[in-house]
């Protein structure tokens, strides 16, 4: 008789994506709205959100998922739940949309707290950095090769 192992896994993704055309239209006023709705997206998946954040003109989410969600799936459920939630809740933010494509970075159990602090200080970090700039060096520190007339599309 063979028996299965049972699966053990703990998947934290790291989230990046835009505004189209990197518009700034998630003011702080309604900033803590945004973030804490893509919290419940990931809560109405089964999935954590650990820490959202951003600026104007980007988001960061940190998630923990069970392994049989794939990163693309988890990023089309925010994008799409979010855009949609604030086309209604905010009437003056109706043409709101997300940048086609999204950075997802895998991130260990031990570097998470780093994460986390790093979205929560998003302000801060931005007013020496640009989002491209910043986006460009995730990549880079991932490893993740890229092409630049694609990049931001």
């Amino acid at each position: 008789m063979n028996i299965m192992a049972n699966t053990y896994s703990h998947c934290y993704n790291h989230i990046v994506f835009s505004t189209k055309n990197r518009v700034d239209l998630i003011t702080p006023d309604i900033e803590d709205r945004v973030w804490a709705y893509i919290g419940g997206i990931a809560r109405k998946h089964n999935m954590t959100a650990i820490q959202v954040g951003g600026i104007d003109n980007h988001a960061h989410v940190l998630t923990s998922s069970p392994p049989s969600v794939a990163p693309s799936q988890i990023a089309q459920w925010i994008k799409g739940g979010s855009s949609h939630w604030i086309h209604n809740e905010f009437h003056h933010l109706n043409k709101l949309a997300w940048q086609d494509g999204f950075g997802v970075f895998a991130v260990c159990k031990s570097h998470a707290s780093k994460v986390v602090e790093y979205i929560k200080n998003q302000r801060k970090h931005h007013e020496n950095q640009t989002f491209e700039e910043e986006y460009r060096q995730l990549l880079t520190l991932h490893e993740i090769e890229y092409d630049e007339r694609y990049l931001f599309g």
